[in-house]
């Protein structure tokens, strides 16, 4: 992922109705859901809704398909986790595989610690 492409997808979340619906579609699954129901279970207008879904839609976090006269609107897992990914890559000295919620050893992660303490030393100075 490039950063302008970072950028661009939490600029999209960075807003709590995209947020809200990103969480939504998150646990909708494959299936996903109809704007419609998106706008009622988030309860915002669905003219409101159609703005945010296509500012979603233009920072690639979602995809839409068409099923009848609905749209469906699902999570793009791909983006999210190469966003994921892009944000994690210098995590723990280059080491993010430490930074992984299911990561056993803790002590291991000092080295994200230590490092930060590192950083604000050589700035002070």
């Amino acid at each position: 992922m490039k950063i302008n492409d970072a950028v661009k997808a939490m600029s999209a979340l960075a807003q709590e109705s995209r947020l809200e619906v990103f969480r939504l579609l998150v646990r909708s699954g494959d299936e996903g859901l109809p704007a419609g129901q998106i706008a009622e279970e988030l309860a915002i207008p669905p003219a409101t809704m159609s703005f945010h879904l296509k500012e979603l839609l233009n920072a690639n976090m979602v995809k839409q398909r068409r099923d009848g006269r609905s749209l469906i609107y699902t999570l793009n897992v791909c983006e999210m986790r190469a966003l994921l990914s892009y944000l994690m890559e210098d995590c723990c000295a280059g080491r993010p595989e430490l930074c992984q919620p299911d990561y056993k050893d803790a002590s291991d992660c000092e080295p994200c610690a230590t490092g930060s303490k590192k950083r604000k030393a050589k700035k002070s100075k």
